[in-house]
């Protein structure tokens, strides 16, 4: 097996092209002895996982919003979805919102001038849709240390307002989990985000509910 093994991670590294380090990937569980990754790590394109004897792992790609749970052999991450060799995968298409997923990078910039983000408008003069979570307990990453304040921009409700200990955390310190906190958000409302001088709209589902939701569902990269 070790043999067989090898030879698939040598083949692999004659195959992958030398893609950007850009996550393509999140780690949403961990089962068995699986080597230099960890519950809640990224990955990126090009990242080769050998999996031992009865070891798992299930990738949410933030791309494509493409669930995996793969066992044993060896694996390949790709952009969209991964490549797998002596074990087997089950993939699902689950609901996400890529725009969600990708809030840092498009909006890392943007400062308190900018608090009402709901009335963004697309190129035809539209209301502009809001990244959307898919259940009502959002993950957010953000970096431990500061305050995270959530206020209902479409109606009243109670200011969650959240210190970021890093003991309060998950994922090595990297992302509040409002499900393990006990805390909700409403389905169908409309949220703002603050953390620093930075602030970021979204909006939890209609259908969202209380049931155990894929992390890549829930997911606010703030940071």
């Amino acid at each position: 097996m070790k043999s067989l093994i090898g030879a698939c991670v040598g083949a692999f590294c004659l195959a992958a092209p030398a893609w950007a380090e850009t996550p393509a990937a999140i780690v949403e569980d961990v089962q068995g002895k699986v080597d230099g990754i960890a519950f809640m790590d990224y990955v990126a394109p090009g990242k080769i996982i050998k999996l031992g004897p009865k070891a798992s792992i299930t990738l949410s790609y933030l791309k494509s919003c493409q669930r995996e749970t793969i066992s044993e052999g060896v694996v390949l991450v790709g952009a969209e979805q991964s490549t797998v060799q002596l074990g087997e995968v089950k993939r699902e298409k689950v609901p996400c919102d890529t725009n969600a997923a990708k809030l840092s990078e498009r909006e890392a910039n943007q400062s308190a001038a900018t608090t009402f983000r709901t009335v963004r408008s697309d190129a035809k003069g539209a209301p502009a849709k809001l990244p959307t979570l898919y259940g009502i307990s959002p993950l957010v990453q953000a970096k431990a240390g500061g305050t995270l304040v959530i206020e209902r921009t479409d109606g009243k409700e109670p200011t969650i307002s959240v210190p970021l200990k890093r003991d309060a955390m998950t994922g090595g310190g990297k992302f509040y989990d409002f499900a393990k906190a006990g805390q909700t958000l409403t389905p169908g409302g409309s949220y703002l985000a603050i953390l620093g001088a930075k602030r970021y709209t979204f909006q939890i589902d209609a259908s969202a509910t209380a049931s155990p939701t894929p992390i890549i569902g829930r997911l606010l990269r703030l940071e």
